[in-house]
């Protein structure tokens, strides 16, 4: 039998879900260690894991109760593991775990040795910021090219595009083609700027692959609505909003792997290529007045 007596109910509440928490973690960091094949990584993986199962052991002390993972935190975590690699993930649970330690500080004068549970949690942050190497991470600076060079350049040709055709099919075919010979441009270009770099450990070709893979995915999500709607104005609002969408997902993304501000780089890509949508949409008004196009 549990010490469940000596807790008020809602302080019982409190470890319940502290107890709950802990199991998942353990199950989560279980199922990530399975993954990693570097002995370091997967020891202190191991270790961690063997932490969160005796922390539950100890909110147990107090409940006197059996509690089973969150099934589905566990899935939605392992299916962004492998979606977006294991770094990712990893990460994200660290950020849980500040959350875990501004959680359990609520607890302090009520659960004895809650002091010890906290210094552990801060100790994960610690051993999980420079844990993990992954390529997809090491290729971050070559994603980001084609990302924002295929979102600034592009968004800014179709905005002008739009006003000054009139068309979406001729807008899609023209942004199509831009799009196109622009990702291969950006791949050459950085495959020999990778090449040309005494001191990376990148290999050109992959470099030059992520930066073209990343500029024709873009691609396709910006001209895709002009392929399926007759209204340039309506086609090109949701090629802004799509635009938006990208920046927002793959600033998450960005900001959790490599620990970075995510509202200032959301910020200052959303402003950059609406800026520049917005000055091209008002060059093409310019244009098809002035060169008096009628299409």
């Amino acid at each position: 039998m549990g010490q469940e007596g000596e807790l008020d109910e809602r302080t019982l509440e409190k470890v319940l879900r502290a107890q709950q928490n802990e199991i998942t973690e353990f199950e989560v960091y279980s199922r990530i260690q399975d993954r990693i094949e570097n002995a370091h990584n997967k020891n202190v993986i191991k270790r961690i894991a063997d932490e969160e199962m005796s922390h539950y052991q100890f909110f147990k002390k107090y409940t006197g109760k059996d509690l089973e993972p969150s099934r589905f935190k566990v899935t939605i975590l392992m299916i962004l593991c492998r979606l977006l690699g294991l770094t990712f993930a990893t990460k994200l649970m660290e950020k849980g775990e500040e959350d875990a330690q501004e959680f359990y500080g609520g607890l302090k004068g009520d659960v004895a040795g809650i002091e010890d549970i906290i210094s552990d949690e801060d100790s994960h942050e610690k051993q999980l910021i420079d844990l993990l190497d992954e390529e997809r991470l090491e290729y971050t600076g070559s994603i980001v090219l084609g990302i924002n060079d295929a979102l600034v350049e592009l968004t800014g040709a179709l905005a002008g595009l739009t006003l000054a055709l009139q068309n979406t099919l001729l807008v899609a075919t023209t942004g199509l083609i831009t799009g196109i010979a622009a990702s291969l441009s950006m791949a050459a270009s950085e495959y020999l700027s990778t090449k040309s770099e005494a001191d990376t450990s990148k290999n050109p070709a992959r470099a030059s692959i992520y930066t073209g893979g990343a500029y024709i995915l873009t691609v396709g999500l910006l001209i895709a609505p002009y392929m399926l709607f007759d209204n340039v104005y309506y086609s090109l609002g949701l090629t802004l909003f799509n635009a938006i969408l990208v920046i927002l997902l793959f600033t998450f993304y960005i900001s959790v792997a490599r620990d970075l501000d995510f509202k200032r780089r959301f910020a200052e890509m959303a402003g950059i290529s609406l800026g520049v949508a917005g000055l091209s949409f008002l060059m093409g008004y310019v244009i098809r007045i002035f060169f008096g196009v009628e299409v």
